[in-house]
């Protein structure tokens, strides 16, 4: 197996960018610009690598090669992306890698593109790039170019820092215990072996419902590969564990008629089988709550107040504090019950939210934005 994390440091020991690697200090996949930018350098990495792995590093700084550290980002549907917008669409994972130096709650996002053997090209316009274009790879720019013959240039040196990279014992001991020490401040942190090949490490505080247990704060790695598969600062997460199989259900709460009430979101298997491989299966399990249209109204207008009182900078009240985080909340609800323009208006207050001295709003912020993410399936 690949440790994902010494081969993200081999690939930085190339400190400057090449035809078989690209680095950045993050990844916007939201607007149509950022998205055209990204599937510009993945056709052109496919391009230059059609026998090869080619490599996006997220999180790095560009003229330092210093990690940075970006967050969590849980997009299963990149893949989706791809095939919409690219002919002969490359195989795209995106890996969330955890690093000893960072904060917890940061990691550096591995995109590894697997070519399909074949030219890729846009299939549709996007942006400024237009449907045929063709991109290329050369040295550390991607170019459109006019015409192409697939040739290959990089796989041993790709092969050679793979096999740099593949993992053993005393990487895998370390990485058990960088995750324990990392994790002591939780009432559990621990590792389960599965098929006698695989590690798996999870944490959580634990909160027991009734006769049901939840956990927050949740965070799960596979040691091997040195892989983040979840992490939830806010939500809570029933963990159910078998011989073959590590499965998490993750409930959000939300703010509706005085109180939080919680909401499945998303179910996530990982299942380990005989022959050394895993995989991960999700399903999406949330249902929105539906209100009245002038309760909506009532609801969109309060929220917009506060957000005014945010743009001017006013002083809040300790109500209105409370009030200030289950604002993310209350977009979220307007939205899923037809309310368009509160798409807009929630991330107009990301960054406002983000300058204030009290980042329990804007934590909650990222949470629900993850939440947007999934059930708008973008």
């Amino acid at each position: 197996m690949i440790n994902k994390r010494l081969l993200i440091r081999n690939l930085l020991a190339y400190h400057g960018e090449n035809s078989f690697y690209d680095k950045k200090e993050s990844l916007d996949l939201y607007s149509r610009p950022s998205k055209a930018k990204f599937l510009k350098h993945i056709c052109a990495l496919a391009n230059a690598n059609p026998q090869n792995k080619a490599f996006i590093v997220v999180g790095i700084d560009d003229r330092s090669n210093e990690l940075k550290g970006v967050d969590f980002f849980d997009d299963s549907r990149i893949q989706n992306l791809i095939d919409a917008y690219i002919d002969n669409a490359p195989q795209v994972q995106y890996e969330n890698v955890p690093f000893p130096e960072l904060q917890r709650h940061k990691v550096i996002g591995l995109v590894t593109v697997a070519s399909s053997g074949k030219i890729a090209k846009l299939k549709r316009s996007i942006w400024n790039y237009n449907s045929g274009n063709i991109f290329l790879r050369i040295g550390s720019t991607s170019r459109i170019i006019d015409a192409l013959v697939l040739e290959n240039f990089n796989s041993n040196t790709v092969q050679n820092i793979e096999k740099q990279s593949v993992n053993n014992i005393e990487l895998t001991l370390k990485g058990v215990f960088d995750f324990l020490n990392h994790h002591k401040d939780v009432s559990e942190a621990q590792y389960l072996v599965f098929n006698e090949q695989f590690v798996l490490c999870w944490a959580g505080q634990k909160k027991v419902v009734g006769e049901k247990v939840f956990y927050s704060r949740v965070d799960i790695e596979l040691v091997n590969e040195q892989v983040r598969l979840f992490y939830s600062y806010m939500d809570e997460v029933k963990i159910e564990v078998s011989k073959k199989a590590f499965i998490t259900t993750e409930y959000v709460p939300l703010f509706m008629n005085g109180t939080y009430e919680y909401f499945a979101l998303e179910k996530n298997i990982i299942h380990f089988k005989e022959n050394g491989t895993y995989k991960l299966a999700s399903e999406i399990l949330f249902k929105r709550p539906i209100f009245e249209s002038n309760t909506i109204q009532k609801i969109f207008n309060r929220s917009n107040s506060l957000f005014n009182q945010l743009t001017e900078k006013k002083i809040f009240s300790p109500r209105q504090l409370k009030q200030l985080h289950q604002l993310p909340d209350q977009y979220l609800i307007c939205y899923l019950n037809g309310v368009e323009t509160a798409l807009e208006r929630f991330e107009e207050l990301g960054p406002l939210l983000k300058n204030q001295e009290d980042k329990k709003a804007y934590m909650k912020y990222k949470e629900v934005k993850r939440v947007f993410r999934k059930v708008n399936g973008k």
